[in-house]
C-alpha cells in the first residue's frame, strides 16, 4: 500500500473536507503507533519464530475467507467464491484450522474482498476521505463497511470477551509486523502521502486491478 509514489495530481483529486480532523487523528493514530503498536510488533518479530508468525497469519487470513466467500457472491463472482470456498473447506480441516495454507497447494490462490469493494462495485462512490481512530485510512464508504466486515468475523460471536480482546491484539499485532518492512517508504508529508496511498490502493481493489489511464488519448 505504501509503495505508491504520490503525485501532485492525486492529491488534489481526493475528497478531503474534513482534513483538519482527519490530520489531528492521524498524529494520535502515529503516535500511538510508535509509542506502542509498532515496538509490539518489532518484539513479536523478533521472538516468534518465522514458522509460527506463518502459522498465525494463515489462521487470521482463513477466517477471513468467511468474508472474502460473502463478498464474492454479493458481488456475483461465483468462480471465485467457489475457490474461496473450496480454500476455507480445505484449510479448516487439513490445514487444522487454517494454520496450514494447503489451499494454495491446489491453485486455490486467496482474493481479496471486503463490503466496501462490494460497495463500490454496486456503484457507491467513496465518498469524503476519513481517517479513523486506531483503524487508519478509510474513506466514508468503506467506514461503513468495516462494520459489516467486523459483522461477518466470526471471532466476534465468542462469549469470552477476554478471548476476543486477546485475538484481536495479537491479529493486529501480527498484521503490524507484516509492515514493518514498509515505514522506511513513506516520504514527503506523511499525512498526504498515507492518504493517497490508501485512496490507489482502493480504486485498485474495487476495480479487479484496472486502471483508468489519464492519458490514453496521447
Amino acid at each position: 500500500m505504501f509503495g505508491l509514489w504520490v503525485a501532485p495530481a492525486a492529491n488534489a483529486q481526493t475528497t478531503d473536507p474534513w482534513q483538519s480532523t482527519n490530520e489531528r487523528v492521524f498524529k494520535f493514530n502515529d503516535y500511538f503507533d510508535q509509542l506502542l503498536v509498532r515496538p509490539a510488533a518489532l518484539t513479536y518479530t523478533l521472538f516468534v519464530p518465522r514458522v509460527a508468525r506463518q502459522g498465525i497469519g494463515n489462521f487470521f487470513s482463513n477466517l477471513d475467507d468467511i468474508n472474502v466467500f460473502a463478498n464474492d457472491l454479493l458481488q456475483l463472482k461465483l468462480d471465485d467464491a467457489l475457490s474461496d470456498s473450496g480454500r476455507f473447506l480445505i484449510n479448516s480441516t487439513i490445514g487444522m484450522a487454517g494454520v496450514f495454507d494447503f489451499a494454495s497447494g491446489f491453485g486455490l490462490t486467496k482474493n481479496e474482498e471486503d463490503f466496501g469493494q462490494t460497495l463500490g462495485r454496486w456503484g457507491v462512490a467513496s465518498g469524503p476521505y476519513v481517517m479513523l481512530p486506531v483503524f487508519g485510512a478509510s474513506n466514508l464508504r468503506d467506514s461503513f463497511g468495516l462494520v459489516l466486515d467486523t459483522l461477518f468475523n466470526p471471532l466476534q460471536y465468542h462469549e469470552r470477551e477476554d478471548l476476543k480482546f486477546s485475538m484481536f491484539l495479537l491479529r493486529e499485532t501480527d498484521s503490524r509486523s507484516g509492515l514493518l518492512a514498509l515505514d522506511d517508504l513513506i516520504s514527503g508529508d506523511r499525512y498526504l502521502f498515507v492518504r493517497e496511498a490508501y485512496m490507489q490502493r482502493r480504486d485498485f481493489l474495487v476495480n479487479d486491478g484496472r486502471v483508468e489511464d489519464e492519458f490514453g488519448g496521447f
